[in-house]
């Protein structure tokens, strides 16, 4: 019987991840991109980061990803607003998981014109089982599993891994990227001071 229903529940990912996707797989969708060898590293070793890299005070690229439902949400949804984004490899870890819960318990701390997501390539149906379960009901919590839209536009996805590395990026009101930390190490938490600094300096701009 569980055999039976994991097989379904596999299948039934497989179907929305296909339309969703428009056939395409995450692989298709990689394939040319450009890769580098980053400033991070996992374990001490260097990763490889797929898309072009991304520069502090250049316009924020579009992005599209799906929230726990498969609906697509978009960087343009939120125009007008300054928007930080958590950005971790999987919320089933350990140091991902205190961070998004930090930035959830921060944004009762921000102005309504500050949007916090947290963005990662877990399957939508993880996400919504982990925000239930950690009561994480401040902030969207979002994948990029479908398209791999984000991490490539943004030149954060991990070679051969499929995973999104660390980051938190702030983009201001005028879809300008004012700031931008790639966490070193893949197993360290980010410097929440620094981010949390730095957005108190863009609202005060």
């Amino acid at each position: 019987m569980f055999l039976k229903k994991f097989n379904n529940t596999k299948l039934l990912v497989a179907l929305l991840l296909a339309v969703a996707s428009g056939g395409l797989t995450a692989a298709d969708i990689t394939a040319k991109l450009p890769s580098r060898i980053s400033t991070v590293t996992a374990g001490g070793e260097p990763v490889v980061l797929l898309g072009d890299e991304l520069k502090t005070g250049q316009a924020a690229p579009a992005f599209k990803v799906v929230d726990n439902n498969f609906k697509p949400v978009a960087l343009a949804d939120f125009k007008g607003q300054t928007v930080l984004l958590s950005v971790v490899p999987s919320i089933d870890t350990g140091i991902c998981s205190l961070q998004t819960k930090r930035f959830n318990e921060e944004v009762s701390k921000l102005p309504d014109s500050v949007t916090l997501l947290t963005i990662s390539t877990d399957l939508p149906f993880a996400q919504k089982r982990f925000c239930e379960q950690e009561q994480v009901a401040n902030m969207a919590v979002l994948s990029d599993a479908v398209w791999r839209d984000f991490g490539s536009s943004y030149g954060l996805l991990i070679k051969d891994m499929g995973l999104l590395t660390r980051a938190i990026i702030i983009i201001d009101k005028q879809g300008k990227v004012v700031y931008q930390q790639l966490v070193p190490e893949l197993a360290q938490e980010p410097d929440y001071n620094a981010a949390l600094q730095a957005l108190q300096k863009v609202l005060g701009s």
